[in-house]
């Protein structure tokens, strides 16, 4: 993976291989940096004391540290295993193997631009990474809507073929969130009131609303949609539309938001 930047920052999470365990710590191999060499002190591994330090790394492991220290002019980093939680840990892992994907992918634009990945991270690789975040990101962002790229000015000949692989490889991203209905309707036909109110009106609006039973008068709806401002519009306006029907057919209902 081509790198902007040579060293990472202090604080930053990274991706590390052990490379070699002593009593008094180990050292370790930053994947994302060219395998510069990292050490984690005994101190930074686990809390508590540690009897043997095998119980906790071995060498070949792979890791997410925290960078604590870094000396780019004698090429030192210090790092901690410790300070990493198991949830920031997966998250570091899925987004470093995010990236493996878009590095792998972004070749494929090169080919197909002509050139090598090299001269594409010059020409926009880090600046995609740079306005998105990530490169990973900026694909998610591209398949969602295509537009993405003019958002944040960003042009070119090689859009065309970047939205293409983008397209190709990565899913769109999406969220979802969950709200219960409470409906009642007195009516002899009351049933079929409700049951026209979740299946009829939410049928007819967006594909990613959909109804779930959990017991009467509760019923979920539960909405998938590319981001949390669009969903919340989307759940916001089935609930109006379930509740404005029960009402005109004699019935009543009231609208909880909740998460998932």
């Amino acid at each position: 993976m081509v790198r902007a930047a040579e060293f990472p920052e202090e604080g930053e999470l990274v991706v590390c291989t052990v490379s070699n365990v002593k009593d008094f710590g180990a050292f370790v191999t930053l994947d994302e940096y060219d395998g510069k060499e990292g050490f984690i002190h005994i101190a930074e591994v686990a809390t508590g004391w540690i009897k043997y330090i095998r119980d906790y790394v071995r060498e070949g492991q792979k890791l997410v540290c925290k960078v604590l220290r870094v000396d780019t002019q004698k090429g030192h980093i210090d790092l901690s295993f410790k300070a990493v939680n198991e949830h920031k840990r997966r998250e570091k892992i899925q987004e470093w193997k995010n990236e493996q994907k878009a590095d792998k992918l972004l070749g494929i634009v090169a080919q197909r631009l002509g050139k090598t990945p090299e001269q594409c991270y010059e020409e926009f690789g880090y600046a995609l990474s740079e306005s998105f975040g990530t490169l990973y990101h900026a694909m998610e962002e591209v398949v969602a809507d295509a537009s993405a790229l003019e958002d944040e000015d960003l042009k070119g000949d090689w859009t065309g073929a970047f939205i293409e692989v983008a397209k190709e490889n990565i899913e769109a991203p999406f969220v979802k969130i969950s709200g219960s209905l409470e409906m009642t309707c007195p009516r002899s036909d009351g049933a079929v009131h409700i049951k026209d109110a979740l299946v009829k009106v939410l049928k007819e609006d967006h594909i990613t609303v959909k109804v779930q039973y959990v017991g009467a008068p509760k019923y979920r709806i539960v909405v998938r949609a590319p981001d949390y401002k669009s969903a919340e519009t989307e759940m916001e306006n089935a609930a109006k539309k379930v509740i404005k029907y029960i009402e005109a057919h004699g019935g009543e209902g009231k609208f909880i938001r909740e998460e998932v």
